[in-house]
């Protein structure tokens, strides 16, 4: 081979991908590093990507695109996984294959390669999508052909003079974007309570503020558009609502399923990505007629489960955002809520498409209350 493209972290297993990609195949490795909102200085992961031995390493902002085009369509699906799951990792995964493939096609290249560590679903998946996008494509997976164990992949990185943080062992893995923090290897025994000191977004509840916090959520057709009065684009809104739900302890997630047969616990941390699916859907509620609100929320399941198993470039899809999208004309307005010790409730709600001092809006706004698990309270 000549050229092999490889989405690069930065972290241990995609550095040692590096080095074996070219000691393997003999070939040139191009890094690609992608910003979704990872919170970390990408400057020095391409430094780190050019000195283990790559003959270029590309850094992509794509904050902006993962929140427009991945995270908004999902959010007016309100597609979650088994109700729970705001899907963070798995919506980043198709704008990485994109963009993988892209800068393939840019460089020449006969292959792309990522560093899953070969988890029983998680590659397949990226793998599933590098294929739909773009069916002639060699893609590699060294963590599915070394089969280093954890120490041997640690004594290979020392051999080929790639740093190595101090472990005692295997640790839990976090992948972080704009939409959350998803947390996995939590705890092997599903008995045992997750670690506390693993989260980082959100305070535990009796660390959190004597005082509740209210908050006011703009929406024009669909899209979160303001805090407080205050306009923000995408990217910042996120943040500014990680911020304060978080400080509040809103936002843990933590499910525990069976993955491929294997028992797994995994903690998601997304105060942004709470707050937003709860507002948007007792918006939605009361703007939208009864047969069509059910039929919206069945197609958000069917949405998050086309995002979970890793089928994004499908024409269903596709239909489904055409619907959503007709949906969210009247998806305008301001929803209030009250943060409070780990606790988040709607307890206010405004539209121009509410029709004041009807039976037909008094219905709507009683079953969006009960929808959204909160209080709901409609200024007329």
């Amino acid at each position: 081979m000549d050229t092999i493209v490889l989405a690069y972290s930065g972290g241990l297993d995609s550095s040692v991908a590096l080095a074996w990609l070219t000691e393997r195949y003999r070939a040139k490795v191009v890094a690609v590093t992608m910003d979704l909102g990872q919170g970390r200085d990408l400057a020095d992961v391409r430094e780190r990507a050019l000195a283990i031995g790559a003959v270029r390493a590309h850094v992509l902002d794509l904050r902006e695109e993962f929140a427009k085009h991945f995270v908004l369509p999902a959010l007016q699906a309100s597609a979650r996984h088994g109700g729970r799951d705001v899907l963070s990792t798995a919506l980043g995964r198709p704008l990485i294959a994109k963009h993988l493939l892209e800068i393939a096609r840019i460089e020449g290249a006969v292959a792309v390669a990522h560093a899953s560590t070969g988890t029983p679903t998680g590659p397949a998946r990226l793998d599933v999508l590098l294929a739909a996008r773009n069916p002639s494509v060699t893609v590699l997976a060294p963590a599915r052909e070394w089969g280093f164990t954890r120490v041997e992949q640690i004594e290979y990185a020392r051999q080929h003079g790639i740093p190595v943080a101090a472990t005692s062992g295997p640790t839990p893995g976090a992948d972080t974007n704009i939409w959350g923090r998803s947390i996995r290897g939590v705890a092997d025994d599903l008995w045992q309570e997750g670690l506390s000191e693993l989260f980082l977004l959100t305070k535990a509840a009796a660390e959190t503020p004597d005082a509740a916090a209210t908050v006011e959520l703009e929406f024009a057709t669909g899209v979160p558009v303001g805090i407080n009065g205050v306009a923000l684009p995408l990217v910042e809104l996120f943040s500014s609502l990680d911020t304060i739900a978080g400080a509040h302890g809103v936002g843990r997630i933590e499910t525990m399923r069976s993955d491929a047969g294997v028992a797994t616990r995994e903690i998601t941390e997304a105060p942004a990505a709470f707050v937003l699916h709860m507002a948007h859907d007792a918006l939605q509620r009361v703007v939208t007629p009864d047969d069509l609100y059910e039929l919206t929320s069945e197609l958000g399941r069917k949405y998050a489960d086309l995002v979970y198993s890793g089928r994004w470039f499908m024409p269903t899809r596709e239909a489904i955002e055409a619907l959503v999208k007709h949906v969210q004309a009247k998806v305008t307005g301001v929803v209030r809520l009250k943060f409070f010790k780990g606790d988040c409730r709607v307890v206010g709600l405004m539209s121009p498409f509410i029709v004041q001092g009807s039976a037909a809006s008094e219905q709507a706004a009683a079953e969006a209350v009960h929808a959204a698990e909160g209080v709901l309270k409609i200024s007329i």
